[in-house]
């Protein structure tokens, strides 16, 4: 059996508060980011929950 461990460690996802916290900004200013489209955002269990990669995308990291 082969498994990728290359992410151990990492969130699956975050939550909003999470990726405010991330980013150093307000949590409204995800909440908006998320509206007008900039940062993608999935429903998990009714919670807006943001992927790890958005985030990098977002700050110019990895594509």
């Amino acid at each position: 059996m082969s498994t990728n461990l290359s992410k151990a460690g990492r969130p699956a996802s975050l939550s909003v508060r999470q990726a405010a916290w991330v980013l150093g900004v307000p949590t409204s200013t995800v909440h908006r980011a998320i509206r007008v489209g900039t940062l993608r955002a999935t429903r998990r269990r009714s919670r807006l929950v943001v992927h790890p990669a958005d985030l990098a995308r977002l700050l110019g990291g990895a594509r």
